[in-house]
């Protein structure tokens, strides 16, 4: 080499490697990041059409489910209609049969109008046991079937009150007699004497 060459240029500093750049791509492996953009992309894009799909096919059936009101008519209204008075015709009612009213029984008579009724047919005394009864006879002396009650006193020789007996009879026809029996309790003497003391006629 000559020494008249013109000198080479000095080199120059190569700059150091920031810590922010991405780090190289190694030798021998070819990009994809155009790729992965793409498919992006279109996966979004197939993505809101189909929701947009549905959504057009939600508010179409719900447009559908809501029904119109009716139109209304344009006609005009008809008068009311006017019921012609209906008479009716009067209906003869039929008389009522009233119940014949029945007649009240007589009251419970006590006293001479009853006492009538009751006879003394018997008055003895039986030599077992001793004790007084008599035997009476009732008529029914009113217009209704009546009941009685006979109260019977025995008596000593000197008119006291030894014991009583009681005679009854019940529903006995108008004119009807009946035979019973008022039995004393108790021993008496002999010679004891018997008394209707009470009759009671009760009307049926």
């Amino acid at each position: 080499m000559s020494d008249n060459s013109p000198p080479s240029p000095p080199e120059q500093p190569q700059p150091s490697p920031s810590p922010w750049a991405p780090p190289a791509t190694p030798p021998g492996k070819p990009q994809r990041t155009g790729l992965i953009v793409s498919l992006a992309v279109g996966g979004g894009l197939v993505v809101a059409g189909a929701l947009v799909a549905l959504v057009y096919s939600l508010l179409d059936s719900a447009s559908d489910s809501i029904a119109l009101p009716p139109a209304r008519s344009d006609a005009p209204y008809s008068d009311p209609y006017d019921e012609e008075p209906y008479d009716e015709e009067p209906v003869d009612e039929e008389p009522v049969d009233e119940a014949p009213v029945e007649e009240e029984p007589e009251p419970v008579v006590s006293g001479p109008a009853a006492e009538r009724d009751v006879t003394i047919t018997k008055c003895a005394r039986d030599s077992l046991i001793g004790w007084q009864h008599a035997d009476l006879t009732i008529v029914n002396g009113s217009g209704s079937p009546a009941g009685y009650v006979v109260f019977v006193e025995f008596l000593d020789a000197k008119g006291s009150v030894l014991t009583d007996g009681i005679a009854t009879t019940d529903d006995l026809a108008p004119g009807a007699s009946v035979k019973v029996k008022a039995q004393g309790v108790g021993e008496v003497p002999t010679g004891t004497k018997c008394r209707v003391k009470q009759v009671t006629r009760d009307a049926m």
